[in-house]
């Protein structure tokens, strides 16, 4: 008898009738002899809601009660799913972080697993039970409900996965797995059917949103088995795993792009030993995260230094360049909101030489300007303006082969009619 982890997110449980949907697969899978745990997310736009709700009492809410009311997304949604499969005749007992064992540092919004327990789950699955667990949320050493971030809920199956040893970690959600990229911008991208945890890892972090970067993280450092799948369909979707020779030896394996971030450019700063160690520093210390980095050259002793950061970030970004400024004796700042992050991703770069010489030229061939360059062995982002963003992610797509076949109509739909397709079987 096998053990499933069964992730479902926000889409897959929006409504009573996906509910049951949902709970018609559990129980699929339980009658097929395996024992299953479902981790869920908060109901459709739940967690949007309750932010909005906060912000109109509170412009700047403590972390801690914020976590505690987006918790309540979660666990309404486990309940009713428990509730739905005791209706079909089957057992169900649903947890909460704290139930389920979740034991996290105290780093509110933003909290890391440190622990899983799991005995409470495992004598539910003794009994015969299907386990259903409130993803996104844990406990910390104070009591206190912590969250882990958006698509903490990814993190917390797979981490669910690691603690009971399970044989793999399915994550359904409304796509049917890891394109070569996002469908919706680039029509004739692929499906893949593997791929290696380092190259999704990469393509989370570049902005992929299939599956949170911290749970790709988690799971190579367990070597958890995830498999990417849509919850209205029965097919195959990509499994995330360590690289087999089945896989295929692309220079390329997909390409991300991420609009969400911003770019801070602090102009007039003196070029002295010790500036920019002051500027990140301080942007550090105010728990803002620096994805690239440029510092151009320097004249009279003088140069600009950029960076680029999430846009959630935009404000403790915003004050603290503000407060730091008169300290490093630099002149001004400008923020670019309309920015793109677009990145090639591929383990097959290490050892394939012009990959950036073609990145380049396919750019500047479609009159596409790069704003800034940041590499890895098997990363290479540009940021270009915002509305450049799509006809970028396409002609690099097609300058490196991976362009599919067929075209992926649906891409104009929204995600709930690209769901209610899938669901009729297409």
């Amino acid at each position: 008898m096998s053990l499933i982890i069964c992730k479902f997110g926000g889409t897959s449980v929006a409504s009573p009738e996906r509910i049951q949907m949902v709970a018609r697969k559990l129980i699929a899978k339980k009658q097929q002899g395996h024992d299953v745990v479902a981790v869920v997310s908060a109901m459709g736009k739940t967690t949007d809601e309750l932010v909005g709700l906060a912000n109109q009492l509170n412009d700047n809410p403590p972390s801690r009660e914020m976590d505690r009311l987006l918790s309540t997304g979660e666990q309404v949604s486990m309940a009713l799913l428990a509730m739905a499969i005791e209706a079909r005749g089957y057992k169900a007992m649903s947890f909460t972080g704290r139930q389920a064992g979740i034991e996290t540092d105290g780093t509110h919004a933003k909290a890391k697993i440190m622990m899983v327990h799991t005995e409470r789950i495992t004598e539910a699955l003794d009994k015969g039970m299907i386990a259903v667990v409130a993803g996104f949320q844990g406990i910390d050493a104070n009591g206190d409900i912590t969250t882990l971030g958006r698509g903490g809920s990814d993190t917390t199956a797979v981490a669910v996965a690691h603690g009971l040893g399970a044989d793999v970690c399915e994550i359904y959600s409304d796509v049917d797995g890891v394109y070569t990229a996002d469908p919706r911008v680039c029509p004739r991208a692929k499906k893949l059917d593997a791929i290696s945890y380092d190259d999704m890892l990469e393509l989370s972090g570049a902005g992929a949103g299939v599956l949170q970067m911290r749970a790709v993280e988690f799971a190579r450092k367990y070597e958890v088995v995830i498999h990417s799948r849509s919850a209205f369909s029965d097919a195959e979707g990509t499994y995330i795993k360590e690289e087999t020779d089945m896989m295929e030896e692309a220079v390329i394996t997909g390409i991300a792009h991420d609009t969400s971030e911003v770019k801070f450019t602090i102009r007039g700063v003196p070029d002295m030993t010790g500036v920019a160690a002051k500027v990140f520093s301080a942007l550090a210390g105010n728990n803002v995260s620096v994805d690239m980095i440029i510092q151009n050259i320097s004249e009279d002793g003088i140069t600009d230094i950029s960076f680029t950061c999430p846009g959630a970030d935009l404000a403790r970004a915003s004050e603290t360049v503000e407060r730091i400024l008169p300290s490093i004796n630099a002149r001004d700042y400008d923020v670019d909101k309309d920015i793109a992050k677009v990145s090639l991703v591929g383990t097959g770069m290490k050892s394939s030489p012009g990959v950036a010489a073609r990145a380049f030229a396919t750019l500047g061939e479609n009159q596409i300007n790069i704003l800034a360059i940041s590499t890895s062995p098997i990363r290479l982002s540009v940021v270009v303006d915002g509305a450049q963003a799509a006809a970028a992610v396409r002609c690099l797509h097609t300058a490196f082969d991976l362009d599919s076949d067929s075209v992926f109509e649906e891409t104009q739909l929204s995600a709930e009619e690209i769901a209610a397709k899938m669901a009729k079987g297409r």
